[in-house]
């Protein structure tokens, strides 16, 4: 098989820079540190900096390579590498994930190691062919596709696959070898944090950033968490072996209880299973917002088995409410329109949403306006743009709402309600309306 050029230098290895380090029987860690990252994917602060954890699993039958690192720490993986096996001993090369900083170092290590065969999951195959961007001209690209059940055995060691999806890419899956009790998890139960130390039971505390992580990586898709916890709870797990942080060998199932924790909402445990909820988040400026928030709230709470929660978004830190909206049923704002627009912290808490998953949750607008009212009309799009259902088409009231209006706001709220009981006639918005 032909694969492009690396597109890296080799450069000499520092003298003080550490080999592989076992971490299981047979199992070495081969990755890279990078601890002046201070930024990763845009979106994530890193503190501590990162890892990029690969791992080399020796069996009677040859060796087998997990995971990669990202191209510009190649030089170490590659050096890593070459100090506990030899290229011609690689039998097997699998990707749990084909994010670039895993994937990075691959084309190189399939040049040096052509007669390794690849193992990636059914969804990346589109992914890989991307990456490598073969030529007319090449071979066909060699690899194994496999799911959930399948194995490769190295002889006296056995690694077995586990599909699952979206954790964080419709790639990622996690490999498990049998004999020691070690999961290879990929992005699971890891994190940014770079410690040269690499367990967790010598490592620095890093609480925080396991809980970051998860909250901006894993949150977003919580079901396909729990759907991947029920493939790893039954396992023997002796080491948890993320690609980013440190290595899990110190009570590693504590991270997969946690993991169930964080999964999990806590809110059917205090208010039942038998009642659905509604969050309603209002700003008001002089008061008429205010009013019709209130009034909506009577409306929607007057309907039993729909529990009501009302927030004044002048009164603390949006942030917290994103725990909020993730376990409700329904969200309703309530804004002004100030210069054409919504208010600001109507905007804040909407741009927090998307590391939550409101797929399916059913969503409102309503607010008091002077003269042009498009507030209501662009929090409705916002929240289809989340694929949130808005079924009932936004409230506007001009000025101070009278008694009359104030009717209307309770009937709205009784409209919601009767949405999320699915007892409503949902009206579909078409863009006319709008």
């Amino acid at each position: 098989m032909v694969t492009p050029e690396p597109a890296w230098a080799p450069a000499p290895l520092p003298a003080n820079l550490p080999g592989a380090v076992a971490v299981a029987p047979g199992v070495h860690w081969i990755g890279a540190m990078d601890p002046t990252l201070r930024t990763f994917d845009i979106i994530l602060r890193t503190a501590n900096g990162t890892s990029y954890n690969a791992y080399l699993v020796r069996g009677e039958e040859g060796v087998a390579v997990v995971d990669t690192v990202k191209l510009e720490f190649a030089v170490e993986f590659f050096r890593r590498l070459e100090s506990v096996a030899d290229y011609a001993e690689i039998r097997v090369i699998v990707l749990n994930h084909l994010e670039p900083d895993h994937s990075g170092a691959l084309p190189e290590l399939m040049r040096r190691a052509p007669q390794a065969r690849l193992y990636i999951s059914t969804r990346a195959t589109a992914m890989l062919k991307a990456l490598l961007k073969p030529k007319a001209t090449d071979r066909p690209l060699e690899y194994q596709t496999v799911g959930t059940g399948d194995e490769v055995s190295l002889g006296n060691r056995t690694l077995r696959f586990l599909h699952t999806p979206f954790l964080h890419w419709p790639d990622t899956q996690c490999t498990y070898l049998v004999e020691e009790g070690v999961l290879f998890s990929g992005d699971v139960f890891g994190c940014h944090y770079c410690d040269s130390r690499l367990f967790n039971d010598r490592v620095g505390d890093f609480r925080f950033s396991f809980d970051y992580y998860y909250a901006h990586i894993m949150r977003p898709f919580k079901a396909h968490v729990l759907a991947a916890l029920k493939l790893i709870e039954p396992l023997r797990l002796n080491l948890i072996a993320p690609t980013h942080g440190p290595i899990l060998r110190d009570r590693p199932r504590r991270y997969v209880t946690h993991y169930r924790e964080l999964s999990t909402s806590s809110l059917a445990e205090r208010i039942g299973n038998e009642e659905l909820s509604l969050c309603i988040f209002y700003m008001s400026a002089y008061g008429s917002t205010a009013r019709m928030a209130e009034a909506v709230q009577a409306g929607a709470e007057a309907e039993p088995g729909v529990r009501v929660s009302l927030y004044d978004l002048a009164g603390g830190e949006t942030t917290p409410f994103v725990d909020l909206i993730e376990e409700a049923d329904a969200i309703a704002f309530g804004s002004p329109t100030i210069n054409g627009d919504a208010v600001k912290p109507v905007w804040d808490l909407l741009s927090s949403l998307a590391v939550v998953n409101l797929q399916g949750k059913l969503g409102a607008a309503f607010g008091s306006f002077g003269w042009s009212g498009e507030a209501v009309r662009m929090i409705e799009d916002r929240m289809r743009g989340l694929k949130m259902r808005v079924p009932v088409a936004g409230l506007r009231i001009k000025l101070i709402p009278t008694d009359e209006e104030l009717d209307e706001c309770r009937d709205f709220g009784h409209r919601l309600a009767l949405a999320l009981l699915g007892e409503g006639t949902e009206r579909v918005i078409e863009m006319a309306d709008l």
